[in-house]
């Protein structure tokens, strides 16, 4: 069996749909392939994530009939994002580095969103655009391309061939590997949990980023569900072995165990939630297209979670991708417009990611020398007023949707 449309797209995650959107609406005709089957696409699990949208973010989910489709009383405002470093909890404010939206300004800095209800919104739309054909449960068993037409076989023996093959299926690409593409991949050799708690005092709508010794921690405002206390994502980075152990506890001695390591600052902690676990491995492809094939999402770059902006780019580099191609001349495959889309998706993801695995891989290392470094460093960032209005800028994000 074979099929022709005009573009496929591998990967039916964020980045994957929201490309099939952009294009669909374009005009062209996609097929979306994905080897998860249909009922988990429609309706993904907890994944334990929380998304810090921008206002670029929402104003592309807004644009595209998306954040319409997410429960309201799940969105969470983020108001402040604060960083602190070392073991000691410093009072207030002092000793922190803070980020508010600009004085005046009633909006948020961004919003806070579960992976999930996002991805469940996405494939709403999607299953409703009849441009767009989805192929569940169905994995990429080779791909190629040539200058004519770009081909996928996937493991039932459908053969697929279009003007342009998109691969949209995450930092451990298969297609991107295939293809002959390789990467910059950052093994940090450290694991991540993340879950929910529940405890009794206000965030207020605070995200806090906290490198402690030997461990980081992120608590991240998640909206109130209406039961006693309030709730937070927990972000744990951590050894694996350290991981491994905190999995295996029962609930009661893995909650203790969280309000010891965030030093009650919230008061008591209960995990309201699976407990997920992920690698901290953080990737950026030497090439973002070759011949009639385009990397978006994080096939192209995979960051660090410490910026919670991977989806931001993600969303970003679909819509570079849809403006190169909508620039080309009927042929959405064309060198052209794929060379245009690398670099101006290179411009925009290459400081970020190194400066990212930068600050990282610096506000990890717990050696003395470091740890003072990384105290004056938040003291001087803190009395930096322009620099802490650029980055208030980046981190709300109001530039053009597309």
């Amino acid at each position: 069996m074979s099929s022709k449309p005009d573009i496929t797209i591998a990967g039916a995650g964020p980045a994957g749909l929201a490309c099939a959107l952009s294009l669909a609406e374009r005009g062209w005709r996609v097929t979306v392939t994905d080897p998860a089957p249909d009922r988990v696409l429609a309706a993904p699990s907890f994944d334990g994530r929380e998304i810090a949208l921008t206002h670029h973010s929402r104003g592309w989910l807004d644009s595209h009939d998306i954040w319409s489709r997410i429960p309201e009383g799940a969105i969470s405002p983020l108001r402040t994002a604060r960083i602190e470093t070392g073991q000691d909890v410093p009072p207030n404010e002092a000793g922190a580095l803070l980020f508010r939206a600009p004085e005046g300004s009633s909006d948020a800095l961004g919003y806070l969103v579960p992976n999930h209800l996002i991805r469940t919104a996405l494939h709403d739309a999607v299953r409703q655009e009849p441009r767009i054909t989805v192929l569940a449960g169905k994995k990429v068993v080779s791909s190629s391309g040539n200058s004519d037409v770009a081909r996928i076989l996937l493991d039932d023996g459908t053969l697929l061939e279009s003007a342009l093959l998109v691969a949209a299926d995450g930092r451990f690409s298969q297609i991107r590997q295939s293809r002959g593409i390789g990467a910059l991949v950052h093994d940090f050799g450290k694991q991540i949990m993340v879950c929910r708690m529940r405890h009794p005092l206000p965030h207020e709508g605070v995200a806090l980023q906290w490198f402690d010794e030997g461990q980081t921690i992120a608590l991240l405002p998640v909206a109130d569900d209406g039961q006693p206390g309030h709730l937070s994502s927990l972000v744990l980075t951590l050894d694996p072995g350290e991981i491994a152990a905190l999995k295996a506890m029962d609930t009661a001695t893995f909650s203790a165990d969280i309000t010891r390591r965030t030093q009650a600052r919230m008061g008591q902690m209960s995990v309201e939630s699976d407990r997920v676990t992920y690698p901290l491995k953080t990737v950026f492809a030497h090439r973002f297209q070759t011949t009639r094939l385009a990397l978006i999402g994080d096939a192209a770059v995979g960051m660090h979670p410490i910026t919670a902006h991977g989806f931001n780019l993600g969303l970003k580099g679909q819509a570079i991708l849809c403006e190169e191609i909508a620039r080309a001349d009927a042929d959405p495959g064309s060198a052209s417009a794929l060379r245009a889309f690398e670099r101006r998706h290179r411009r925009a993801t290459a400081p970020l990611f190194a400066a990212t695995n930068g600050i990282a891989t610096l506000y990890t290392h717990d050696a003395r020398p470091t740890l003072a470094l990384r105290k004056a460093g938040l003291a001087v960032a803190d009395r930096l007023a322009p620099l802490k209005s650029m980055v208030t800028g980046f981190l709300m994000d109001r530039s053009h949707t597309a």
